[in-house]
C-alpha cells in the first residue's frame, strides 16, 4: 500500500514507519525535523512539514492508500496545535478520498475511562493525564464525525520494547490486564488495522 504516517520521527512513529517499510509498504513520512528520521529505504519518502499548514498535510495525502497518525505532544501540557493537525488530516483524506485512518489515541479516554483503574480514575487521569486525555477526547470526536473508514487504536501506558505480536485487544478493557504495552507492538496492530476490518470505526484497546 502507499501510506503516510504523521509524526514518523516521533518515539511511536519510528517503529511505526520501520515496520511498514519492512512489510514492503510504500511511506511517505511526515515529519517537521527529517534529520531525526534515520531511516533509508527505496520506499521511503521524507516530507518536511506541519500539520499545522493545511496546504502541506493536503499534499502529502494525494495519492495514498491508507494514513496512519503517531501525532503526539511533548509535554503534558494541551496541544491545539496537534487537534488543529487532526481536522486538516481528516479534511484532507476526505477531500482526497482516502478512506483508510489509523490514529493512536490512549487507553483512557472517551467512554474507555471508566473501565481503568481506581489509581487511574481518580489519580492519574485528572492530575497527570488531565490535558493529554482532554486532547485525545478532542481528536477522537473530530475522526468520529467523519466520513473516514477509521480505526482508533487506544494502547496502555507507551514502553520502549520489542515487537512480540503477543497482546490482547478488544473494546471492553478489562482492568485485570497489564495495561503497559511496547511501542513495536502497537505498531504492529496499527499496521494491521489498515487492512483487516475487525475494528472499523471502533475504538480497540491494546495492552498485555
Amino acid at each position: 500500500m502507499k501510506i503516510v504516517i504523521f509524526g514518523a520521527s516521533g518515539a511511536s512513529g519510528l517503529p511505526l514507519t520501520e515496520q511498514a517499510l519492512a512489510a514492503g509498504h510504500m511511506v511517505t513520512a511526515f515529519v517537521r525535523t527529517p534529520a531525526k528520521l534515520t531511516l533509508s529505504s527505496p520506499n521511503l519518502n521524507i516530507v518536511q512539514g506541519d500539520v499545522t499548514d493545511a496546504g502541506a498535510v493536503a499534499k502529502a495525502v494525494a495519492g495514498q492508500d491508507a494514513a496512519l497518525s503517531a501525532l503526539g505532544a511533548k509535554t503534558l501540557q494541551r496541544a491545539p496545535e496537534l487537534t488543529e493537525g487532526i481536522r486538516h488530516i481528516v479534511t484532507a483524506l476526505e477531500a482526497e478520498g482516502v478512506r483508510r485512518f489509523v490514529y493512536e489515541s490512549s487507553l483512557g479516554t472517551g467512554d474507555s475511562a471508566d473501565k481503568m483503574s481506581f489509581s487511574f480514575r481518580y489519580f492519574v487521569a485528572p492530575f497527570i493525564l488531565k490535558n493529554a486525555l482532554a486532547d485525545h477526547e478532542e481528536k477522537e470526536g473530530i475522526i468520529r464525525a467523519s466520513s473516514l473508514d477509521w480505526v482508533i487504536v487506544r494502547p496502555g501506558q507507551l514502553v520502549n520494547g520489542e515487537r512480540t505480536g503477543v497482546y490482547q485487544t478488544g473494546i471492553g478493557f478489562d482492568n485485570r490486564l497489564k495495561s503497559r504495552i511496547s511501542r513495536a507492538d502497537v505498531a504492529d496492530f496499527m499496521l494491521k488495522s489498515l487492512v483487516e476490518d475487525v475494528y472499523l470505526r471502533k475504538t480497540p484497546y491494546i495492552s498485555y
